[in-house]
Formats: C-alpha cells, structure tokens, sequence
C-alpha cells in the first residue's frame, strides 16, 4: 500500500507542475499532506515536516547566502569580462551560445557544487539568451544535464556517498569511470550543439560587429533624445534593442520572412520597431522562448539585462581583484572542506558587502535587489522539505525501494552492475542522494556480492543517475537554476528529462562498453 501511494504522490505532483495546474511551492506543501493523512498519519506530520527542515536548513543558508553574494559579484562587474568573453566567442550565434552555456557549465563544476554552478552559470549567459530571444529551458536543460555529469567528482556528493556506504575508497571508484564519464560530457556538448542548431534555424545569427554596431547607434539615439521622445518609445516600440530579429517563417519589421536577421531601427512612437515584447503583426514574437515568465516580467524591465551595461552604478573596478582573490579563495575554501559551505558563504557575503558598498545604505539596496531570489529559493527549498519529510517519515521510500529491488529477477544476478545503473535513473530522481546510496545501494551490492559482483562495479554504476538526479525536485539547486532564469519548473522537467535520461544511459552504455561496469 505504502508503496502505491508513494508513486501516486510522486506522480500527482509531477504532473500538477507541469500541467501548470499548481505552483511548485504549494504541490510540494500540499500534495504530501494529503497522502500523509491518506497514509493514515496525518497526526505526524508536524514531526516529518520539522525532521525534514531540520535537514534542509543548511541548505537553504547556504543558498541565501550565496545568492547574496554571487548577486554582489554580477553587480561590481566580477563577471563582466566573462560575459564579454563569451560573446566574443559565440558571436551572437545561437548555436555556439549553447555550446558555451555547457562549457561553462562543466568547468565552473569543478567546484563540485550544483548551486553555485548555476548562479554563475546563469548570470553570465541569461543576459545573452534574453537578448538574443532564445529559449531560456534550452540554457537551464543544458546547464543542469552537464553539472549532473560532472556532479560525480569525488568532492562533489555521490561518489562520496558511495564510497562510504560500501567502505570503498573514492578514487578506486571514480578514476576507472572517467572514460565513461567523459563520453557523458561529449554527449552533453554534442546536445548542446544539436539544440544551438535548432535555436539558430529558429531565429538566425548575427555579427558581432552587427551587434556593436547596433548597440552603439542606439546609446548614440538615446543620448540626444528627448525626455518626451523617450516617453513616447516607451509606450511604442520599447526601449532595449533586439539582437536577433525572428527567424524562419517570421520576418522583421520590413523583413521578408527568409530566416536572414534584420534589424529594425527603433524609432521614437513609430511603432515600426521590433521591440521585446513587439506583437506578431510587426515581426516581433511575444514569446519565442516558448516559457512564459514565471512572475510575468517583461524583457524590458528584466534589470539583469543591463547586465554589460558598463556604467551601472554598483561597478567596481578597483576592487576587481579583489573580488576575484575572494571568489578563489572561497571556492578553494569549498573544495577542501575548510569549514561548512554555508559559513564560507554567509562569511564570504558579509566580506564582499562591507568592501565594495561601505555604506549601511548601498548595502540595503544591494540585499532589496536580491531578495526577490533568495525568498524564491529558500521558499522551495523549504517547501521540499515537507515533501522529503513525508516521503521518508511515512516509509514511503523504504517500500518503493524494497519493492523495486524485490522485483529484480534471480536470473538478473550475475549482471547487478547493470541493474544498478540502470535502477539509479529513477531511484535517484524519485529519491535524495541520501536516501539512494545509503538506504537502497547496500542493498544491491549485498544482492550482487551473492552473485560475485564486486561492490567497486555496483558504486560506479550508482553514479550513472545522476545528469538525471540533478533535475529531481528534490534536489535544492534546481530551483536556483529555474529560479534565477525565471523559467517554470514544469517546462524545466518536460524539456530535461528525456535529455538527461539519454545522457546518463549513454554513460551507462560507455561503462559496460569499457568493461567498467
């Protein structure tokens, strides 16, 4: 019984979210409490709900903090140089911006932490995908599939859960998967570059010197305009230049609908401009990224599109390197595991606000401007908590997992290994890492030594799940990836998980091809 509730639970959630029928917060809140009292213990719940904050709570500072803080760093202009780098890289080609959000999203995860791999991650590429009018669920999909295959790092969680449940040493682990591992990361990148193409066929490329171009005409007209002409753009065609025009099947304004980009100048009231939000008629397209904005906010008043804006008010070029030795230094900090990793960021973010804004006042302003995010987060991080503390408190995880292992075929022995991998998909989506390696992976090495499977082949193909796990709605730091790009986490799971499913059975497939697994 506990075992058909507990999938009803996870599937009623899944697919109130991504049917829109509910919010994340309120399913994640509701839906267990009800199958709590379903379960017949509804007189627990305050008890699973309190056990389960209690063990997000680290997390949830942790994120705070490091919102905070990595907020401070966009805003002094620390990420600047890499923004203007990328761009200069993908030359406002669609295809190749994709290609460098997975870059980026593989390298900054070598700090082994999720969330801080998508705060960076997203702060330096939104600004693009915004701009250029590209899919935003393209950007978290391929961030989030390339920090799940890198999310295998000795340092960076399930490999040292592993490792610790089985009595295994890490490396012995780790080291022998890297050839399958990395075969992972060339099928993310090759994603990346399959959905870069779509994304170019959908609305063209541009040349950098196009995009300077444009952008200096337009400071230019800004800079002579007057107050009244500004109000009347406002209200016409919008004040922030498009990069990319529509694609095929749509043309700009004065276009001829070939797929060629085309910029439409704006001009004061006309209302002949390709605007951000444009309507159809005039060649604009109200939502070509296909998501809408989970708080409605237009690409006009997205304020992180001012984010290369090189005379913002919050720069702070002296202190450049600063920022820079203190970001290093507290990812140093993290990998080593010199203190927990919300201290190092609750005592990095007080550093950074009291260097670069002096004043109580400036400091203010800077934590107002993020509080936006961090309630967003830590509030889903919170509300997970409910769903966790349920899952686990009823025995719901305990029956799922017991009835999965219990249906595995004796015939089935001898290849435990590929059991496991292939079992890690949905386990460690339906389950936290916790729950995973230390509640179900004892179980299937035990199950495999029976069979003469080592446990060292039972560990590595425990870490095949995880370009899946880290899409779960379980797993904190997906929220800041969907939260940070304002895209719904229910478009966010109907994008990712075919993809991420893919990516980790390529691993898998690599693994046995190795004779790794």
């Amino acid at each position: 019984m506990l075992t058909i509730l507990g999938f009803t639970m996870i599937a009623t959630f899944l697919v109130l979210i991504m049917m829109k029928k509910m919010s994340p917060i309120a399913a994640l809140v509701l839906i267990p409490a009800l199958f709590c009292v379903f379960v017949g213990k509804g007189a627990h719940l305050g008890d699973y709900v309190i056990e389960g904050v209690g063990t997000l709570a680290p997390t949830a500072a942790m994120l705070m903090f490091a919102i905070v803080y990595f907020g401070v760093m966009i805003d002094v202009g620390l990420f600047d140089p890499v923004v203007r780098g990328i761009l200069k890289f993908c030359k406002a080609d669609p295809m190749r911006i994709v290609v460098g959000t997975a870059l980026l999203a593989a390298i900054v995860s070598l700090d082994g932490d999720g969330s801080t791999t998508f705060m960076i991650t997203v702060s330096a590429m939104y600004p693009l995908y915004k701009r250029l009018k590209m899919s935003l669920v393209v950007m978290t999909g391929v961030a989030a599939t390339a920090n799940g295959v890198m999310n295998t790092l000795p340092w960076g969680g399930p490999t040292a859960r592993a490792a610790t449940a089985l009595k295994l040493d890490a490396g012995d682990i780790f080291v022998p998967m890297i050839p399958a591992l990395a075969v992972g990361l060339v099928a993310v990148i090759a994603l990346s570059y399959v959905l870069g193409l779509r994304e170019r066929k959908r609305l063209g490329v541009l040349s950098l010197a196009d995009v300077l171009e444009t952008e200096t005409e337009t400071e230019t007209r800004t800079e002579t305009r007057t107050e009244t002409e500004t109000e009347k753009e406002q209200q016409g065609a919008g004040t922030e230049t498009v990069l990319v025009g529509a694609g095929a099947g749509a043309g700009t304004a004065g276009g001829s609908g070939d797929g060629k980009v085309r910029f439409a100048k704006t001009t004061g009231g006309s209302g002949t401009g390709t605007g951000t939000n444009a309507p159809a008629e005039s060649g604009g397209e109200p939502d070509v990224d296909g998501v809408d904005d989970v708080d409605g906010v237009d690409d006009v008043d997205d304020v992180r599109l001012q984010g290369l804006d090189p005379n913002r008010a919050t720069l702070r070029p002296k202190l450049y390197w600063f920022n820079a030795l203190l970001t290093a230094v507290l990812l140093t900090a993290m990998i080593m595991e010199l203190l927990p990793i919300p201290v190092l960021f609750l005592l990095a973010a007080a550093l950074a606000l009291t260097v670069n804004f002096p004043n109580i006042p400036d400091q203010r302003e800077r934590l107002a401007a993020h509080a936006d995010n961090v309630l967003n987060v830590s509030g889903m991080v919170f509300a997970a908590a409910v769903f966790t503390g349920v899952l686990q408190g009823t025995g719901m995880v305990d029956s799922m997992a017991k009835w999965l292992v219990d249906g595995i075929p004796d015939g089935m022995g001898p290849h435990m290994a590929i059991v496991t991998g292939a079992l890690s998909l949905p386990l460690t989506y339906f389950m936290s890492n916790d729950g995973f390696y230390f509640g179900v992976l004892p179980v299937l090495a035990e199950a495999g030594a029976a069979h003469g499977v080592s446990p060292l082949e039972i560990a590595r193909a425990s870490l095949v799940g995880q370009p899946l796990h880290m899409s779960s709605p379980l797993v904190p730091a997906v929220y800041v990836l969907v939260g940070m790009a304002r895209v719904d986490f229910g478009d966010h799971t109907k994008f990712v998980v075919k993809w991420a499913a893919l990516t980790s059975l390529v691993v898998l497939g690599s693994g046995i091809l190795f004779g790794i697994i």
